[in-house]
């Protein structure tokens, strides 16, 4: 299978997989005025959609690393599509809609998990890009969310809206390669050398703490920022919606860019450049606590093009590092995205009600300058596990 299907393959299994949580964000108001929940209701569903994927990620990679990219990828995209179909037949009150949405929350992990597996299975020359693309896709998953509302919610109904997006998902099944076109799970590329080599699980789980800042903390943007941009007499509504709009492609953008920019340095398994987009990131965050429209330009193109760029590349370097078991060892970073994506709204909004926005965008500058500094450990970290590796192997 060439690295191009391959890498659509991947696209598309994330897209599917992502998309309920999205969709429900997107269509948050139909669904809002007839199932009767408010803004802070949408914000429990999604924390627990990422809760649930959270806690499935582990046990999702380790499924992948025993039956293969094909079958779980399959499984997640008929599980997201039960999700999508459930909640438009079966979604009559607020509680059904939160617990056929977490349903959502475990395809999720296993389809992301899958699509890393497939792409440790790309030349390592273009994993880079094809790692940033995929993550560029969960951006694109927000657009096709925001598309629907007035090509089909407002016309035919939220409940069809999510009909005709499962039936649309439904046929990423058919881009799933059949698993003889991929190596077996657990098979390292052709010319990978040695023996597979233990997981640095410390490492990874600083990283993991890390990208659960970045996370929470970038995250946060998409949810607040209109609000924020609003509240502080900043921009009007439509300007403030205009903002998050340059930001979601200033996010795809990044991640794109950024797993191509890898390609080009030749930066396999370097989280270095990670620590330096959260940094930059942190400062955009910042800026959103300054009065001024200028100020809110730059901190939006800073905080989601830079701070929200890094997912593909920590995916990247972790599969670099682990390419005898990339789902297993993403799994434990993938973790701590979930992590964030569940906590974080939570903690943001309680903070933002109580001190205000400005105040609350300078915390989240401070901890996404802490997950850079936790990356720059953990990149220690995975340089030490590495040279215990070389010895134990040059003293065998």
């Amino acid at each position: 299978m060439t690295p191009t299907r391959t890498a659509i393959a991947a696209v598309t299994t994330t897209i599917a997989c992502v998309v309920p949580v999205f969709l429900v964000g997107g269509l948050a108001v139909q669904i809002g005025a007839e199932l009767d929940f408010s803004p802070a209701g949408l914000g429990l569903a999604v924390s627990v959609y990422f809760g649930v994927s959270a806690v499935t990620s582990i046990p999702a990679g380790a499924l992948v690393e025993r039956y293969g990219a094909t079958v779980t990828a399959r499984s997640g995209v008929v599980l997201a599509v039960a999700s999508l179909l459930a909640i438009a037949v079966a979604a009559r009150s607020y509680p059904a809609l939160v617990a056929l949405l977490a349903a959502g929350g475990a395809a999720n992990s296993l389809g992301q998990l899958a699509a890393n597996t497939m792409l440790a299975r790309v030349p390592a020359r273009r994993q880079g890009l094809s790692f940033g693309i995929k993550q560029a896709a969960i951006p694109a998953a927000t657009l096709l969310a925001g598309a629907s509302v007035p090509v089909i919610a407002l016309t035919i109904g939220w409940r069809w809206a999510f009909v005709i997006i499962a039936g649309a998902a439904a046929g990423a099944l058919l881009l799933v390669p059949p698993a003889r076109a991929l190596p077996a799970a657990g098979a390292r590329q052709s010319g990978g050398g040695a023996e597979a080599a233990p997981r640095a699980t410390a490492a990874l789980v600083v990283i993991g703490v890390a990208v659960a800042l970045g996370a929470a903390s970038a995250g946060a943007l998409g949810v607040f920022l209109v609000d924020s941009s609003v509240s502080q007499g900043l921009t009007s509504p439509a300007t403030a919606g205009l903002a998050l709009t340059l930001g979601s492609l200033a996010c795809l953008t990044g991640r794109v860019a950024g797993g191509w920019l890898a390609d080009r340095r030749g930066a396999h398994g370097d989280v270095t450049t990670v620590a330096v987009l959260l940094a930059i990131g942190a400062v955009g965050l910042g800026l959103l606590a300054v009065p001024g429209q200028l100020a809110l330009v730059i901190g939006v193109l800073l905080g989601f093009g830079f701070g929200w760029a890094f997912p593909g590349l920590v995916n990247f370097a972790v599969v670099q590092l682990h390419p005898h078991a990339p789902a297993a060892a993403t799994s434990i970073t993938q973790t701590g995205v979930y992590a964030g994506g569940c906590f974080g709204p939570l903690i943001f909004g309680a903070a933002a009600a109580a001190a205000g926005y400005p105040a609350t965008w300078l915390g989240a500058g401070v901890a996404m300058l802490v997950a850079s500094a936790l990356i720059l450990l953990g990149k220690r970290l995975l340089r030490s596990h590495r040279d215990r590796i070389l010895v134990a192997a040059g003293s065998g």
